[in-house]
């Protein structure tokens, strides 16, 4: 764009923002709205006089046909400039709040103010869609290049190979809507390109979206899905977000500035300026959150190198594959875990597939589950010898931090659950990553199924009787009334923790049945046993372990002393 037309593009969005969107940013001078920065503001010549007024209003009003009819003649260029000098003959009227010419002064303001931003936003269509993005070079640039180069280096390399996953299906989804390819690259500074990617401030996925700004452009949220991990859907918000942006700052550095800190903080930014106009987002740059004002030199870096990597030292390796998958509507709760087993496909390729899964189980609801190609007639083939998931979600909010000293088991007992609960709801590798000061997340309800190392009690080597949770009911209760164990409970209906919520439907296996899979066993206490860590080893709930060997809560355990543990 010319320096004319970056001139004509902030003019257009400034007469729109500042005296029409952005009226509490005026001044009061002798009873009358003065905006900051206009011209009244600057000495020009006021007019009082009624007579006087109304011829204003009236040439204004020409000003204004006239632009109607080069905007239909396809002159946006002189339809812009009419629709200006309407404006600029608005703007030097100063008569009484209270009197019909101001009613009609005011009135035109807003009709005319609205009408350039529409002129311009057709211009900028009609001339080259939503145009390029100028690809600068300034200090501010070269520091973010300078960082890539550097410190960021892994970074930048193993999120370019990482949007081989994803961006050919962004480019498609830009140009369908007609915007700069170049956007495609805006996951990279965002996320890495990881779709579930969780910054600070609680934004998430590939996009970077915050709650309010997702469930404002469409995205799902509920205790299943959170839709800002989609990478289909994400994208299509992120596009149609970026369009919003564009169409109201008319320049895209000001838009990527917006997406970043929102666009009511760049709109009070500008209100602040002492000039009618600004060029573009370098104007804006020293008065923007830090993270903002390097957020756009860092873009603008990003494509900087992806055009030319070797005049800054880049070697780029190949990009990953992009995804490929079919679909399978699936009408109960799976955990991705079990489907991924049916399947032969690894649990972690079966989460990306499916990264909008919270607790990587399906839905109540029909949902369309992504697996490899060629996998639908082979899911299909087991799907209904799979064990439902019958767990609640994860009620959060509880979070623990850790402290110095403390394991991961030592937090479980604490909170009287599993290890394995805790690191399913963190998503933890192993029990050796805890560090002081890390935050995990507590589920009070269950995260998952237990899949443990030798075979389950399943729903099809067990006569199952359906049972719905009532209030005051235990697991222990339940077991006893049905006369069966809380462990075969558990594994019938995939449960971590022994915690139940009013109206849970359980699956409960017959005694007559169960004692074909479970049986007791001797044990004889080590040194360093608890009941606690008794009961984990041998995947029962400590309740169940204690009440099998007539303990009582926090009695003590002495080592040669024998005890009764379950065993499949």
């Amino acid at each position: 764009m010319t320096a004319f037309q970056n001139q004509r593009t902030v003019r257009a969005v400034l007469f729109f923002l500042v005296f029409f969107l952005l009226p509490a940013c005026s001044i009061k001078t002798g009873g009358s709205p003065r905006i900051a920065g206009s011209p009244r503001c600057k000495g020009a010549a006021v007019v009082q006089d009624s007579k006087e007024a109304q011829n204003r209003i009236d040439a204004a009003m020409g000003f204004y046909q006239a632009s109607i009819e080069f905007w239909e003649q396809g002159e946006l260029e002189r339809a812009i400039e009419t629709l200006d000098r309407a404006y600029a003959l608005i703007l030097d009227i100063e008569t009484d709040p209270d009197s019909d010419i101001y009613q009609q002064r005011e009135d035109l303001r807003v009709t005319v103010a609205r009408r350039i931003v529409e002129v311009y936003a057709s211009r900028v269509r009609v001339v080259n869609g939503y145009q390029a993005i100028p690809l600068v070079m300034n200090e501010h640039i070269e520091r973010q290049i300078k960082s890539f180069q550097g410190r960021e280096r892994d970074f930048f390399i193993s999120s370019y190979v990482r949007s081989g996953r994803y961006r050919a299906a962004i480019l498609e989804a830009l140009k369908e809507e007609g915007l700069p390819p170049e956007l495609s690259w805006l996951p990279l500074i965002e996320s890495g390109f990881k779709v579930r990617a969780l910054s600070p401030a609680r934004a998430l996925g590939m996009w970077q979206f915050i709650p309010s700004t997702g469930y404002k452009f469409g995205l799902q949220r509920n205790a299943w899905i959170d839709e800002r991990m989609d990478p289909e859907k994400s994208t299509l918000a992120a596009i149609a977000y970026l369009k919003e942006l564009h169409s109201l700052f008319g320049d895209w550095t000001t838009a990527l500035a917006a997406y970043n800190c929102g666009e009511g903080r760049v709109l009070r930014t500008i209100s602040t300026q002492k000039v009618q106009y600004l060029d573009d987002f370098w104007d804006l740059y020293m008065r923007l959150p830090r993270e903002t004002a390097a957020y756009v030199p860092r873009f603008l870096a990003v494509l900087h190198i992806i055009n030319d990597p070797a005049k800054y030292g880049f070697e780029l390796p190949p990009v990953a594959e992009p995804e490929t998958y079919e679909r399978l509507t699936i009408n109960r709760q799976l955990h991705l875990r079990t489907i991924a087993a049916n399947i032969g496909y690894s649990l972690d390729d079966t989460r990306l597939l499916n990264p909008e899964l919270r607790d990587d189980v399906t839905p109540p609801e029909p949902y369309g589950l992504k697996v490899p190609p060629g996998m639908v007639e082979t899911l299909l083939a087991k799907l209904n010898d799979m064990p439902v998931y019958a767990a609640v979600p994860v009620e959060r909010g509880i979070e623990h931090q850790v402290r110095k000293g403390e394991t991961l088991s030592g937090i479980a007992g604490k909170y009287r659950m599993s290890a394995a609960a805790i690191m399913a709801a963190n998503n933890l590798k192993n029990a050796n990553v805890l560090r002081v000061g890390m935050r995990l997340k507590i589920p009070s309800g269950t995260t998952g199924p237990r899949v443990p190392e030798r075979s389950v009690v399943t729903a099809k080597s067990l006569q199952l009787e359906e049972y719905v949770v009532r209030k005051g009911d235990s697991l222990w209760q339940i077991a006893n009334r049905a006369n069966t164990t809380t462990k075969a409970i558990q594994s019938v209906n995939n449960l971590i923790t022994s915690r139940l919520s009013v109206g849970q439907v359980l699956r409960i296996p017959r005694a007559d049945t169960l004692a074909q899979n479970t049986k007791t066993t001797k044990y004889q206490v080590k040194k360093g046993d608890t009941p606690y860590i008794i009961a984990e080893r041998y995947k029962m709930n400590l309740a169940e372990f204690l009440g099998i060997n007539n303990l009582t809560s926090g009695c003590t355990i002495f080592p040669g002393q024998t005890l009764q543990v379950m065993v499949q």
